[in-house]
């Protein structure tokens, strides 16, 4: 299985810190918030990862590589200087991920979720992983339902970014900028949309607050906690 990792965002709450460095580069633990993913990734057997770029794209590149140093054969796909979104970023990869379903990773969160537990379900076009809400995203973004996510009912929980997708899920989209919300929402309509809820450990470092208490925790020192959304 191929997977995705999205590193286009300007990571606008994080400056001036992304001013000059691009936001899955930044540090926690003594390694790039990126690293930790290719590695996870490595671990579950993932050969071939595609890194989207735009912001400060060519740091990226030039840090990872062509992906030997982490066992993986690492591609890219260019944005241009405005990032295409989530949705978009996604579609414009199509063609380096293949026709199966691939695993996508937000490079600028930290979990200890294991890769390993996402298998394809063929009668679903996504399956989510999510998280409890952490503060600064209260009301969630989706239930569950068993195990189909659901817009309404309770408890709510947030997209942690951890995703496995089929290229179906983008039929009819058409190249540009657009958000990954409004074909998740396709898929419940459809009831092709599953999720599980993980309860270990997952930070969105949306902050630079946030990311200096990842990298204290992390160091061992007293510091931190969790997350975004759907965007």
């Amino acid at each position: 299985m191929k997977a995705m990792v999205l590193a286009a965002g300007r990571g606008e709450r994080m400056r001036p810190l992304t001013d000059s460095v691009p936001k899955p580069l930044l540090a926690v633990g003594g390694r790039p918030l990126i690293a930790w993913h290719l590695a996870a990734l490595a671990r579950a057997g993932v050969r071939e990862v595609v890194v989207n770029l735009s912001w400060l794209g060519e740091q990226i590149r030039a840090a990872l590589g062509d992906g030997a140093a982490f066992g993986l054969s690492i591609r890219y796909s260019e944005e241009g200087p405005v990032p295409l979104e989530t949705g978009g970023g996604i579609f414009r990869a199509l063609p380096l991920l293949g026709p199966g379903p691939f695993l996508v990773v937000n490079g600028d969160t930290f979990t200890d979720f294991d890769l390993t537990r996402l298998r394809p379900d063929a009668a679903a076009l996504a399956q989510l992983v999510l998280v409890p809400n952490p503060p600064q995203h209260p009301q969630g973004d989706f239930a569950l339902a068993g195990a189909a996510v659901v817009l309404e009912g309770t408890p709510r929980y947030t997209y942690s970014g951890i995703g496995l997708y089929h290229p179906e899920l983008f039929a009819g989209c058409e190249a540009g900028r657009f958000p990954l919300l409004p074909l998740l929402e396709r898929a419940i309509a459809a009831g092709r949309l599953r999720g599980e809820v993980h309860h270990g450990q997952w930070h969105d470092v949306g902050t630079p607050e946030r990311l200096a208490a990842l990298d204290a925790r992390l160091r061992g020192l007293p510091g931190g906690s969790g997350g975004a959304g759907v965007q």
